[in-house]
């Protein structure tokens, strides 16, 4: 009995430490203004932003609640323990409380401005030809199903398929809370080592591709990024992608150039255009950040907690298929032999360690 109160002590203790630098009354606040955006009758007048936030209203309150209820059966448990009773009534909940603490934990270190935003994901293939382009399709699936598993919507924005296989470059969207900040530190080149199925004789391959991070914003998310019509430049056409004879026959696809910068972005997911151009301002919006970011960066080299571009030469990970099975992040120098497992989405070990250490 004198373990099991000390360990629900210790649960107690460290649950006090988390719950002050999770800031519930701030999260409570910020509830309160999405509750009221979401009684606004003009809400779906823009099918994109009611959706978003009614989902950040949905994934707040859970996450409110889930503190909460944390908190109270804590305190139901240190209860009953201290009223004595068998050890093995509490060993179950206590599991289950020890489960929950380290979920809460994790969530502290998700602290950025801008780690609860959805994340908008670009995959590229570099060097390695149709070999890379496979690459990329096996990146995009295995985030794909890493959102699955974390209960996140996901949506393809634009892509370029190869000409034999996988994608030259393909852009998605992951709506859910904190998404940015699980994905943020993703962004860098990937290595990839197997057996090519691309040639008969199946030599060994060495391919790259390039991931890049994004978090998704709003006009009003960025007040001091000034975005001019006259400094856009829209292209119309038809969309490749799949979404219906609608989209197929009809220039609904967006490409977008913002002319100070030479940036270039695309949007065909949508089976209207005014949907697709507002997810291309949204794209821009976020590369224009990231650009801003980049420059700040070079003044500020510690600066923390911000988006750093991916380039060539920041390879971040490499995943070995042949001749033996070995995944390992080159920055925490976590590895795994299980790589089945990993390129099916569960990459939650790579994720939070590389999180926990900054």
């Amino acid at each position: 009995m004198q373990d099991i109160k000390k360990t629900i002590e210790e649960i107690s203790q460290k649950f006090d430490d988390v719950y002050i630098s999770l800031n519930i009354e701030d999260k409570k606040i910020k509830l309160k203004e999405l509750e009221a955006k979401s009684t606004d009758p003009d809400l779906w007048t823009d099918p994109q932003k009611g959706k978003n936030i009614m989902q950040g209203l949905s994934d707040l309150k859970s996450e409110i609640e889930e503190i909460e209820n944390l908190k109270e059966n804590i305190l139901l448990v240190k209860t009953l323990v201290d009223e004595g009773g068998k050890v093995e009534d509490y060993v179950g909940e206590i599991k289950r409380l020890e489960k929950a603490l380290h979920k809460i934990t994790f969530s502290s270190f998700l602290s950025g401005p801008y780690d609860t935003k959805n994340a908008i994901v670009s995959i590229h293939a570099g060097q390695g030809g149709t070999e890379a382009m496979d690459w990329s399709s096996m990146l995009l699936r295995m985030y794909l199903r890493y959102a699955e598993r974390k209960n996140w919507q996901t949506k393809i924005l634009d892509s370029t398929s190869g000409e034999e296989a996988g994608f030259k470059s393909v852009t998605f969207m992951v709506s859910g809370n904190y998404a940015f900040g699980h994905l943020k530190h993703e962004a860098g080149t990937h290595r990839l080592v197997r057996q090519s199925p691309f040639n008969a004789d199946k030599l060994r391959q060495t391919s790259f591709s390039l991931v890049e991070i994004l978090p998704e914003f709003e006009d009003i998310d960025l007040p001091d990024i000034e975005i001019k019509d006259e400094d856009l430049d829209w292209q119309f056409f038809r969309a490749s992608t799949q979404g219906g004879q609608n989209v197929q026959k009809v220039s609904t696809a967006v490409r977008l150039i913002h002319k100070p910068t030479k940036i270039v972005v695309q949007a065909q997911s949508e089976r209207f255009q005014v949907q697709n151009r507002n997810i291309a301002l949204n794209l821009l919006r976020s590369k224009l950040w990231a650009k801003k970011q980049e420059e700040l960066s070079k003044t500020k080299e510690d600066l923390r907690g911000v988006y750093k571009p991916a380039s060539w030469g920041n390879q971040i990970r490499s995943y070995v298929l042949h001749p033996y099975k070995m995944i390992k992040d080159l920055r925490t120098e976590k590895e795994t032999s299980n790589t089945e497992r990993f390129l099916d989405g569960e990459i939650d070990d790579f994720i939070e360690a590389q999180i926990r250490m900054l």
